[in-house]
């Protein structure tokens, strides 16, 4: 993928340089005729300083960024930053931490740039870079949007159009991906409901047939019950005994009686032969 690291020519620079430089010359020029002359060469020089180094520290971060020492280059990005404010170091500063895998960060320093007050070609090409940043987060949606963004600038750009093509691929792989798991998902789920269900019917018969086995205990308990309540010879009491032979003896000694009264009333009958 395309990274741009910087975004400004030679020429321009120079020419900001001096349109800075024309600024505190102009003030000598009045201090001379009010005799200010030495303090207005004082603020001139610093000035002067102040800009070296700002530019400085932006050189020396480009060679170390050229040496593959992103590392060091953020650090000095970030110097020159708080020294002073550009587009320049801000845009450095984002592909170094590009550079160091910090894609959220490098996102984070394209997305300001984009806000700012610059030319389409910066923006396109801060636009491609935010892009990067996001297809490299697997953000894919948000790099299409910023291709898209980047090419609205600079509609000629070829990598740019290579990478959004590259970045619609993966979000519609995404999506399917995403898609997939979802019906999963979902057939994960009706696969619980539905052995969820059979553990509840299962424990439904496990009930109905513990409570039948509970309702037979209780009636084989009564049943019990019920015929221990009946006396058993085992069980007569002496006295019960006694009158119950009493009465046999009784019995006995009526049917003694019958018997004599009728055996006293049969006739003897004398056969006499006939001879």
């Amino acid at each position: 993928m395309k990274i741009i690291k910087n975004i400004y020519r030679r020429d321009a620079e120079t020419q900001r340089f001096y349109y800075y430089l024309a600024m505190p010359l102009r003030l000598c020029a009045f201090a001379v005729e009010k005799r200010y002359l030495l303090a207005l060469l004082l603020i001139l020089f610093s000035f002067m300083s102040f800009a070296q180094q700002d530019k400085k520290l932006l050189r020396d971060g480009n060679k170390l960024y050229e040496a593959k020492k992103f590392t060091e280059a953020d650090s000095l990005y970030r110097q020159a930053l708080g020294t002073k404010q550009s587009t320049e170091g801000a845009f450095n500063l984002g592909d170094a931490l590009f550079q160091q895998g910090k894609y959220d960060d490098a996102a984070q320093q394209f997305q300001s740039i984009t806000s700012q007050d610059v030319d389409k070609e910066t923006k396109a090409k801060a636009y491609h870079n935010l892009g990067n940043s996001l297809l490299q987060s697997k953000k894919y949606q948000e790099s299409v949007d910023a291709y898209k963004n980047a090419l609205r600038a600079n509609p000629s750009d070829d990598d740019t159009k290579y990478n959004l093509a590259y970045a619609q691929k993966k979000l519609i792989q995404q999506q399917q991906q995403q898609q997939q798991q979802q019906q999963n998902q979902d057939k994960n789920k009706d696969q619980d409901k539905k052995d969820q269900q059979n553990k509840d019917d299962k424990n439904k018969d496990q009930k109905d047939q513990d409570k039948n086995d509970d309702q037979q205990a209780d009636k084989d308990k009564k049943d019990d019950k019920k015929q221990g309540q009946q006396p058993k010879p085992d069980d007569i009491s002496k006295q019960d005994a006694d009158r119950m032979l009493d009465a046999l003896n009784k019995d006995e000694q009526d049917l003694q009686k019958d018997l004599q009264k009728k055996k006293a009333k049969v006739a003897v009958v004398k056969i006499d032969k006939d001879w």
